[in-house]
C-alpha cells in the first residue's frame, strides 16, 4: 500500500494509517510510553517485546486468523521483496552503542519468569518503518504546514521515537505451550509453500493448531475470560556517552513497562481501531495532510495512549534496574 499509494496520498491530501487494529497500536503506543522512561541522560539501545495471552477458560483462535497466518507465510518471498524495495527510499535506522543481538529461537526469561518463542511479528516491521520515518524526519501536521512557529512540534514528534533494537516473542508459561507453538510453527513453515499444503491447513486448523485455532473461534464467554499482556524490556546506558565513546560498552540500565487490556481480537482492535478513527474525525489539523504512514508516525503526539487507558487498557511502569 506504501510503495503504491503514498506519493499519490501525499498529493491528493488522503491519509492511510496501516495497522490500527491490536496489530499494531499496543506496540507502538507501548514502545513510545516506555522511550519515555529513558531520560536523558540515559540512552536505550534494545526493547524486547513479551506478548502473553492469560485466560481463566481454555483459549481459541478464529480460523479467519489463522488463514491469515497461513497465507501470509506462503507469500513471504513476495513479502521480503517488497520491504527490500521500500528500504531503499527510507533512512538508515542508526542505533547507537552495542549492535543487534541475534534472536533466540526459544530462551528462558529469567526476568519475566516466562518461556519466550521469536515471533516473526508484523509488529517488528510497522516499528522499524515508524523509526525509518522519524530518522528521516516526520511528516508536518496541516497546523504546522500553515503556521511556521509550530516547527517545534514536529521536533517533538521526531524525539518520542528514539531509534532502538526491536524484537517480539510470545511469553509461554510452560514448555508444553512452548511445544504447542512449535508443533503449530513447524506445520505451518513445511506446508503453506505448497497449494495443496495450505488446502490440508486451511480445512484441518484445530490438528495443525495443537487446538489453538478451531472454526467457528472462541464462544463469548472465553473472550470475556482473555485479556493479554505486552512487556516492554528495554536495556540501555545510564549514561549516553557510554554508547558513542570509540568502543561501546554492553548496557548497564534495564527499564521494564507493560499494556495490558482485554481479548486481544475481539475486544482490544474495535477499541484501537475505533479510537484512532475518533482522532482522525476530531483533531484532523494536527495530523499530516496526506500520505501512507504507520500509527505511530500518526498518532504517537496525540492523546491516544489516554483514550485507551479511559476504555481499558492500561500502560505501566514496572521497574528500573542496574544489570
Amino acid at each position: 500500500m506504501e510503495l503504491r499509494y503514498h506519493e499519490a496520498a501525499r498529493e491528493k491530501g488522503c491519509l492511510i494509517v496501516s495497522a490500527c487494529g491490536y496489530d499494531s497500536i499496543p506496540a507502538e503506543i507501548g514502545l513510545i510510553h516506555h522511550l519515555k522512561h529513558w531520560i536523558a541522560p540515559c540512552l536505550p539501545n534494545s526493547v524486547d517485546c513479551f506478548l502473553q495471552i492469560i485466560s481463566s477458560k481454555k483459549f481459541v483462535g478464529n480460523t479467519g486468523t489463522w488463514e491469515s497466518a497461513v497465507l501470509g507465510v506462503s507469500s513471504a518471498s513476495d513479502l521480503r521483496k517488497l520491504r527490500a524495495q521500500s528500504r531503499k527510499s527510507r533512512a538508515r535506522i542508526t542505533v547507537p552503542g552495542a549492535p543487534a543481538k541475534k534472536p533466540a529461537l526459544i530462551h528462558w526469561n529469567k526476568h519475566l519468569s516466562l518461556w519466550s518463542v521469536f515471533l516473526p511479528s508484523a509488529d517488528s516491521s510497522v516499528v522499524r518503518r515508524t523509526m525509518s520515518t522519524a530518522a528521516s524526519g516526520a511528516p508536518p501536521s496541516i497546523a504546522e504546514e500553515e503556521d511556521p512557529n509550530l516547527a517545534p512540534v514536529a521536533y517533538a514528534r521526531k524525539l518520542i521515537y528514539m531509534p532502538v533494537h526491536f524484537g517480539v516473542y510470545s511469553g509461554l508459561p510452560n514448555i508444553f505451550s512452548v511445544l504447542c507453538q512449535m508443533w503449530m510453527g513447524l506445520w505451518v513453515m513445511c506446508l503453506a509453500m505448497f497449494a495443496f499444503g495450505r488446502k490440508l491447513l486451511l480445512r484441518f486448523p484445530e490438528f495443525f493448531s495443537a487446538g489453538l485455532f478451531q472454526k467457528g473461534g472462541p464462544n463469548e464467554e472465553q473472550v470475556a475470560a482473555a485479556r493479554f499482556t505486552m512487556w516492554f524490556v528495554g536495556k540501555g546506558y545510564s549514561d549516553s556517552t557510554m554508547a558513542t565513546a570509540s568502543r561501546a560498552v554492553q548496557p548497564d540500565l534495564q527499564i521494564t513497562t507493560a499494556v495490558s487490556g482485554p481479548e486481544i481480537g475481539y475486544i482490544t482492535t474495535p477499541i484501537c481501531l475505533v479510537q484512532c478513527a475518533l482522532i482522525v474525525l476530531s483533531d484532523r489539523r494536527s495530523l499530516p495532510r496526506g500520505g501512507v504512514y504507520t500509527p505511530g508516525t500518526v498518532f504517537g503526539t496525540t492523546d491516544l495512549q489516554q483514550r485507551l487507558e479511559q476504555n481499558g487498557i492500561s500502560f505501566d511502569f514496572l521497574s528500573r534496574k542496574s544489570i
